[in-house]
């Protein structure tokens, strides 16, 4: 029997994390009853994303490791704005509840 490939592992954990992101989506979408993109989305992108990073730096790979890196800005990107809209202080210093996000309709 061959030895365990650590890396392998590492690498099809990363697929893992990163295709989790899709399922939370989904299920998130499906309780909606429309599309909505969860916070947790992002987090699964990020953390999916640098540890494919990893592994496509430890198997010398750069067109891997170019989009993983390219990605990881828009992901952080995302969940810098969706923090800052989270708590959006009003002039007379009460905090406004951030809107809904991903509304499909513009009836508002």
């Amino acid at each position: 029997m061959p030895p365990i490939d650590c890396w392998l592992i590492f690498g099809f954990a990363a697929q893992a994390v990163f295709f989790g992101r899709f399922l939370v989506q989904w299920i998130a979408s499906e309780r909606k009853k429309q599309s909505v993109v969860p916070v947790a989305f992002w987090y699964l992108s990020l953390i999916g994303a640098a540890m494919l990073f990893v592994y496509a730096a430890q198997r010398k790979d750069l067109v891997i490791m170019s989009g993983q890196a390219a990605a990881t800005l828009i992901y952080v990107r995302n969940l810098v704005l969706i923090h800052r809209r989270k708590a959006v202080p009003v002039t007379d210093g009460a905090v406004t509840p951030p809107p809904e996000v991903n509304r499909t309709d513009d009836s508002r």
